[in-house]
C-alpha cells in the first residue's frame, strides 16, 4: 500500500521558490494557491499531497504529524523552538534577513547603552529578547503579527524588530534598519516519527532537494 506523504508550505514566496524542488523529486503542486481557496493542494503524484498554513505554524504541522514534512524559515523554527523535528537541509531559498529598524532620527545608538530600556515591537519575540539580552538591554517586548512599520510611528515602541529582504517597506516608511540580527533562509524540516514510518518514500524527496539546492 503506498504511504501518503504530506508537505506544508506557506503560500508566497517559500511556496513559489519551492516549486523547482519539488519539480527535481518529480512532484508537481496541480493548482495554484493564489487561485484556488483549497487549503490541501493535489501533486502529479497521488500519494504527495501539500497543505497551506501560515508560515509560523509550519513547524507546528510538522511537529505534531500534520504534515510529514514542511519549508520552514529559519526565523520561525528558532520562534517555535525546534522540538520533534529533523532538520535535515538549509534549502537556501527565501532568503532575507532579521533586522532592528528605528524611526529616522531616533537616537538608536544612546537607547541602547548598558542598562537602558527599550521598547520593541516585533513578532519574533525569542529572536529579539536574545539579541538585546547579549546587549544589556532592557526590552519591553510588545507583540504584534502585522504592520510592524507602524509602532514607531504611533509612538507604540522605540524600536521594531523584524524580516528585511530589500529594505523597500522600510524607507517607504521612514524607518531606517539600524542592525542586522540575522541571515534569514528556509529549511526542510521533517517529523521525526514519519521518518522511521514512511523512511523511504521521505529520505527519495529529501535526496532529490539535496540535490537540486544552489551549492555556495
Amino acid at each position: 500500500m503506498t504511504q501518503q506523504i504530506t508537505l506544508a508550505l506557506s503560500k508566497g514566496r517559500i511556496f513559489e521558490e519551492t516549486l523547482p524542488l519539488l519539480a527535481a523529486a518529480g512532484i508537481e503542486v496541480l493548482e495554484d494557491p493564489e487561485k484556488s481557496r483549497k487549503l490541501i493542494l493535489p501533486t502529479s503524484r497521488p500519494e504527495v499531497r501539500v497543505v497551506l498554513v501560515r508560515a509560523t505554524d509550519v513547524p507546528t504541522y510538522v511537529q505534531y504529524g500534520g504534515a510529514d514534512l514542511g519549508v520552514a524559515g529559519k526565523d520561525s523554527l528558532i520562534e517555535h523552538g525546534g522540538q520533534g523535528l529533523f532538520r535535515p537541509l538549509d534549502l537556501q531559498i527565501a532568503k532575507c534577513r532579521v533586522s532592528v529598524a528605528v524611526r529616522a532620527g531616533f537616537d538608536y545608538r544612546a537607547a541602547v547603552t548598558q542598562g537602558s530600556r527599550l521598547k520593541v515591537a516585533t513578532k519574533y519575540t525569542s529572536i529579539a529578547r536574545d539579541f538585546f539580552s547579549a546587549k544589556g538591554v532592557h526590552v519591553d517586548m510588545i507583540k504584534l503579527y502585522g504592520s510592524m512599520e507602524l509602532a514607531p510611528l504611533t509612538g507604540l515602541a522605540d524600536a521594531i524588530v523584524d524580516l528585511v529582504s530589500t529594505g523597500n517597506t522600510l524607507k517607504a516608511n521612514n524607518l531606517v534598519e539600524v542592525e542586522q540580527i540575522m541571515d534569514i533562509s528556509s529549511h526542510l524540516v521533517v517529523n521525526q516519527a514519519a521518518l522511521k514510518l514512511k523512511q523511504a518514500p521521505l529520505k527519495r524527496i529529501i535526496d532529490a532537494f539535496a540535490s537540486a539546492v544552489p551549492q555556495g
